[in-house]
């Protein structure tokens, strides 16, 4: 009959430092490879109710996303630096539903697809002066995936005017107030020609 080894102090030890090299090899293994796209979990976003379409503004700083809570389904608008939601003063309406948000550099501007009256409009909202315009009113055919450029000025987005999705370029025009990433407030009017 065979003797059984007894585990003494010794060889508990070893196999404690075993166990615990391979752990923290593992540790620094996967933080290595993980790094570099590593997902930053943020607290105090993703709740008990589904959350879609995230659209990150060009500085970084802020995220908005749709969200339906209580029935209602509309966008969110979050700081990433504070850690919390930021209030849309005259964002939208109860009843209206907002989605498919694309924001500007700073997230001054907001462009989305916006129903009011149960159609679907492409809005800019300004966080600014808590205003919104809808850019689409009397449009033939119907609207998506609105995409407004670094600066506010420009809105692309699909139309179905033609009876098939095309993609359309909206002006918003020379006095639109630009959203530069220094934060500073200018319009993109032309500069007067100088006099001879």
């Amino acid at each position: 009959m065979p003797r059984r080894r007894r585990w003494n102090y010794r060889r508990w030890s070893w196999l404690i430092a075993g166990v615990g090299l391979a752990i923290g090899l593992t540790f620094v293994v996967f933080s290595w490879l993980i790094r570099p796209g590593s997902v930053v979990v943020t607290p105090n976003l993703n709740s008990r109710y589904s959350e879609s379409q995230p659209a990150l503004s060009g500085d970084g700083r802020y995220l908005a996303y749709v969200a339906e809570r209580d029935g209602h389904r509309t966008i969110y608008f979050y700081d990433l630096q504070s850690r919390q939601l930021q209030p849309l003063p005259g964002f939208a309406n109860r009843d209206a539903i907002a989605e498919s948000p694309s924001l500007s550099w700073t997230g001054r501007y907001i462009a989305y697809v916006g129903s009011d009256r149960g159609r679907p409009e492409i809005q800019v909202y300004d966080r600014a002066t808590q205003r919104r315009d809808v850019l689409t009113q009397g449009w033939r055919g119907w609207v998506r995936q609105p995409s407004i450029s670094p600066d506010g000025r420009f809105v692309a987005f699909e139309s179905s005017r033609r009876g098939q999705w095309d993609i359309e370029l909206f002006d918003r025009g020379e006095l639109t107030e630009l959203d530069r990433p220094d934060g500073s407030r200018e319009t993109s009017a032309p500069i007067a020609p100088t006099q001879p």
